[in-house]
């Protein structure tokens, strides 16, 4: 019995020693030959050949060989072209890790995953073909790769890891295939020649600083599907012009669209419940938003230095504004809070605001206004006008009248009640 387990021993082994490494050869012209098998993963620097590194220009990976290892070529920094046979089915982690001379490559379809870090700090790396096959691209895969222009992602792709085009800075556009559910932090982080981005339905979330510093970005449409943005998701897209936000969200993460100097208008949908710290901040082009009755608070910041914001309007849902969520805004021409209750919060959510502006409460409501804090600094608080909507859509306010029925009497222009009226012959409708 003894006997039998040395023998079995003694097979395994051998068995294990000749898979445990592939036959290499390096050429006086710097081709690196690899033929054998399976190639086994290596820690950082132990690949058989990576003390002569610097002297690999060219690798041949013979049919044969079914996986790249983990460092296989690591730091081979004089390589500027290979050959990967179609009996390659993986590449490990970091397999072309600084691999600086590397311009393009192309991966065999019977590649099925690229590993994170696979192609990191590829530098001059301008084109990479992947395979219908792969289905996810690993944390980083193409991280720093600069030199990148354009990239084909295929349907088959149901992953894109962290970080994975984190500075690919001459990457211009991108399409994120339809199998793909979320967006990883960082995964487009400083790609700031990205000018076009589409966004599947199959996204549910944009994960913390995915297009952060996209400084070429000038749109974005947000599908249906997606639910949550996570903090700085768009942080400093300073280009962005337009960004459609649908229902589907219900959480936009602090600092999202903080320094987007470009952007003019949003309009936050009614799923949403509270405005985070920062949002906003510093969007210094932002003219108009919409915040509907679904928020019951603005925190910290959220609109600060939003220079050219005219006019706002806090629905009746909001309980608290947080510290110098306005504080600023300095185009502010007038504030209506539709509150029954001064929101309170802060301090110094109005700071460094002209409070000679208007600022239009509940009628019932303007003593308190005049009382609570932050609210009280202002010295003209108003009752909230009657607004009335002219049937061919126009708004106008009570000072605009007279008016008259319909049965052509000019009626109280202070205390009308709902119906339809008359003034310089266009009929309106007060609700």
């Amino acid at each position: 019995m003894r006997k039998y387990s040395l023998l079995l021993f003694l097979a395994l082994f051998s068995f294990s020693a000749i898979h445990a490494e592939v036959d290499w050869s390096l050429s006086d012209d710097g081709t690196l030959t690899i033929s054998g098998t399976d190639m086994p993963n290596y820690e950082y620097g132990s690949a058989p050949w990576y003390s002569q590194r610097e002297s690999i220009k060219k690798i041949v990976i013979e049919n044969e060989v079914t996986s790249i290892g983990r460092y296989a070529f690591c730091d081979c920094g004089s390589l500027t072209s290979m050959s990967i046979p179609n009996s390659v089915t993986s590449i490990g982690r970091s397999a072309f890790n600084a691999c600086s001379s590397l311009s393009s490559i192309t991966l065999p379809n019977s590649v099925t995953s690229i590993g994170e870090n696979t192609f990191y700090y590829c530098k001059i790396l301008t084109s990479v073909t992947i395979p219908d096959g792969v289905t996810s691209i690993g944390d980083g895969a193409f991280y720093c790769c600069k030199a990148l222009t354009s990239v084909s992602i295929p349907n088959s792709v149901t992953s894109i890891g962290n970080s994975a085009f984190y500075e690919c800075t001459s990457l211009t556009s991108v399409t994120i295939p339809s199998g793909v559910m979320s967006i990883e932090h960082d995964t487009f982080w400083g790609c700031n020649s990205l000018t076009s981005v589409t966004i599947p339905n199959s996204v549910t979330s944009i994960g913390r600083l995915a297009f952060f510093g996209c400084t070429s970005l000038t749109s974005i449409t947000i599908p249906n599907s997606v639910t949550s943005i996570e903090e700085h998701a768009f942080d400093e897209c300073s280009s962005l012009t337009s960004v459609t936000i649908p229902n589907s969200v219900t959480s936009i993460g602090r600092l999202a669209f903080f320094c987007c100097e470009g952007l003019t208008s949003i309009m936050i949908p009614n799923s949403v419940m509270s405005i985070e710290e920062q949002t906003f901040q510093y969007c210094s082009g932002l003219t108009a938003v919409t915040i509907p009755n679904s928020v019951r608070g603005i925190g910290d910041g959220a609109f600060y230095c939003c220079k050219a914001l005219t006019s706002v309007t806090i629905p009746n849902s909001v309980t608290s504004i947080g510290e110098g969520a306005f504080t600023g805004c300095a185009g502010l021409t007038s504030i209506t809070c539709e509150a029954t209750t001064p929101p309170g919060g802060g301090p110094g959510f109005f700071y460094d605001i002209d409070k000679s502006i208007p600022v239009y409460v509940p009628a019932n409501s303007v003593e308190a206004y005049k009382k609570a804090d932050e609210w009280k600094d202002f010295t003209n608080i108003q009752a909230i006008p009657n607004t009335y909507t002219f049937i061919d859509g126009y708004v106008y306010t009570n000072y605009e009248l007279p008016v008259y029925d319909l049965n052509g009497r000019k009626v109280n222009e202070n205390n009308l009640k709902s119906g339809i009226y008359v003034r310089n012959g266009k009929a309106y409708v007060v609700k």
